[in-house]
């Protein structure tokens, strides 16, 4: 499962991020790494754009970056 799949309000941990090591390292510098909880906070009608919080920070993400970050979370 991605980000894109969770639902507004839904926290997950993500398990792997599989993409280049160009946007690895961006997603990095904004905390996002294998092992944190993130919440996906709203998402843009057209489902274009995610926003995420992760730490005290928000971070919105194309769709196509938050395909690529795997999450897991428990019912």
């Amino acid at each position: 499962m991605s980000v894109n799949d969770l639902k507004v309000n839904r926290r997950a941990e993500i398990t792997d991020i599989i993409c280049d090591e160009i946007l690895k390292n961006r997603l990095y510098s904004f905390g996002i790494i294998k092992g944190s909880t993130i919440c996906v906070t709203a998402k843009s009608m057209a489902k274009k754009t995610v926003e995420i919080k992760i730490n005290q920070s928000k971070v919105a993400l194309r769709s196509s970056e938050a395909s690529k970050i795997k999450v897991s979370y428990e019912d």
